[in-house]
């Protein structure tokens, strides 16, 4: 994900969301069905690592896709509501999980040429989404506000004819828009201004000839400063939560073992519980796997649902208090949450605190993905988004390196890193400006 941000948000800038969109959703769908029909390691990570690099441009683009389709009015929401949907994700995930994972699975395919087992099948279905999102694309609209920009008016207005028209029911003709701002030659002044290029008018492969010279507004005034403070809040969010939900499985296991083999202590701490994170090994040791872990399922289940009333209760409130508050809060509450997990004495309080930290983190990283939306133009939107989430996923791959580590070095090192990321960031949102109701430019 990491290695194709500058790409993806690139192509999406200059070729269109819609195309990406089809295109990459297809591709992650056809390598995800790569990783489940794998029978060897090689081929295994192969897959994997182009199912990351290819989802980050889907991703990238869809943020900028949904957002250009909505007013003001209603934008604030878009990013609660693609939460509020992974929340939903996130609890049928583990219950496929629940369902699929057996070791009673196995199907030989051509003389046992393909041997596939559970976790092959749960990857299989895991490919569907990405697939149907690919070939659902195929029937939506281009952005229009992205065609505005490169000069096709008459197709953008097209657009906004049907929208009107699904929307309202009336006939496409009664739209009261007749014309459309002339955005190349605001867009075309500022490039000029700072060194770059038009998106207007040009051809695809004079585009992609541009190259670097898209993204040179960004490290202009006034852009440079905010996406400065964008990147550290995204990165410092990210890490925190992207390491706790990664964990969050080892750690419900950890829980699990521990009161399978402590049945008579039930005051154990999650320090105690912790420690059957990293048994002691013998030389013989063989790997087995426990598919009888229901809590584990069920516990994971629990924290997506407690995520998604926090999505609905951000949703409640942002359009009152606005982004900035909501941003504020749920980062400050995430870090109250990580804190406290340290001070957790029994599995209920470390379901409840790690719910919590999960659907308030969610929040932040999904609004400050709207900020971004509102601060920056259409011809570098997809761009900083999909650089804001780069830097987001490398603070969580930073974040799953280190957590094993502090964890060896004491239980409270891991959970204060995790709290005091999300303080640190509610200290930077500070310095964001104010962007409700702002229109797109």
């Amino acid at each position: 994900m990491i290695s194709s941000a500058f790409i993806w948000g690139y192509l999406a800038d200059t070729i269109g969301r819609k195309k990406l969109l089809v295109i990459g959703y297809l591709l992650d769908g056809f390598f995800v069905l790569l990783c489940g029909f794998s029978q060897h390691y090689t081929m295994l990570v192969v897959s994997k690592y182009m199912t990351g690099f290819i989802i980050n441009g889907p991703f990238a683009a869809l943020m900028s896709y949904v957002n250009e389709f909505h007013s003001a009015k209603y934008r604030a929401f878009i990013p609660l509501l693609n939460g509020l949907i992974h929340s939903i994700a996130s609890i049928i995930l583990p219950s496929l999980g629940w369902l699929i994972f057996s070791d009673k699975i196995t199907i030989s395919l051509f003389d046992g040429f393909i041997v596939l087992r559970s976790w092959n099948i749960f990857l299989l279905v895991c490919s569907l989404p990405s697939l149907i999102a690919g070939f659902a694309y195929m029937a939506l609209p281009e952005s229009p506000k992205f065609l505005m920009t490169t000069g096709k008016n008459e197709r953008a207005l097209e657009i906004l004819k049907k929208v009107y028209s699904f929307n309202s029911g009336k006939p496409p003709d009664t739209y009261p828009i007749k014309i459309l701002l002339d955005e190349t030659r605001l867009h075309e002044n500022d490039q000029h201004a700072h060194g770059g290029h038009v998106t207007a008018n040009r051809t695809k492969l004079q585009a992609l000839k541009e190259g670097w010279q898209q993204i040179i507004p960004l490290f202009y005034p006034p852009y440079v400063s905010k996406i400065l403070i964008v990147f550290t809040i995204q990165f410092g969010i990210m890490m925190g939560l992207n390491t706790l939900r990664l964990w969050l499985p080892q750690l419900f296991t950890a829980i699990n073992d521990y009161q399978t083999f402590h049945k008579d202590d039930k005051d154990g701490n999650i320090c105690k519980m912790l420690e059957m994170v990293n048994p002691v090994k013998t030389a013989n040791q063989t790997c087995s796997v426990n598919y009888n872990n229901d809590p584990v399922y069920t516990n994971n289940i629990i924290v997506a649902l407690v995520t998604m009333s926090v999505y609905l209760t951000a949703a409640a409130i942002i359009r009152k208090v606005g982004k900035k508050i909501v941003l504020f809060l749920t980062a400050f509450i995430s870090g109250i949450c990580g804190l406290c997990l340290y001070f957790a004495m029994n599995e209920a309080v470390v379901i409840a605190l790690s719910s919590v930290y999960t659907g308030s983190s969610g929040v932040t990283a999904n609004v400050i993905v709207s900020i971004v939306v509102d601060i920056f133009p259409t011809t570098l939107r997809t761009m900083t988004v999909a650089l804001t989430m780069m830097f987001g996923r490398t603070g969580a791959m930073i974040g799953n390196l280190i957590f094993p580590l502090l964890l060896t070095a004491g239980c409270l090192p891991p959970f204060l890193m995790v709290g005091c990321l999300a303080i640190g960031s509610t200290l930077f949102s500070i310095a964001l400006p104010k962007t409700d109701m702002k229109a797109l430019e």
